[in-house]
């Protein structure tokens, strides 16, 4: 989800709203620690880069830390989501 939302917002990709958008899109909340813990392991497999953005007023002066997925976080999600497609074919998900 995180690399969907994070492809998803493009260079307007950062932590918060990375979970605004997993918030929205899931109805479900987003802790912004177990988000950031994700992005270091994303990060260290490489499947994601960051660097810190310019600081603005808006946030006291502080810079936000932009997110990037990289062509091996691309076919990671790729791979990950046709696998899903693949295992859940002919799967009906109506209550018995």
């Amino acid at each position: 989800m995180l690399l969907t939302a994070a492809a998803r917002l493009g260079d307007e990709a950062y932590g918060a709203a990375i979970r605004l958008e997993i918030e929205k899109t899931t109805g479900r909340r987003c802790s912004i620690g177990a988000l950031y813990t994700t992005l270091e392991r994303l990060e260290q497999k490489a499947l994601i880069e960051t660097r810190m953005g310019e600081a603005t007023a808006q946030r006291g002066g502080r810079a936000k830390r932009m997110v990037r997925v990289t062509a091996k976080g691309i076919r990671a999600a790729s791979e990950f989501y046709d696998g899903v497609i693949r295992v859940t074919r002919g799967v009906r998900w109506e209550p018995s």
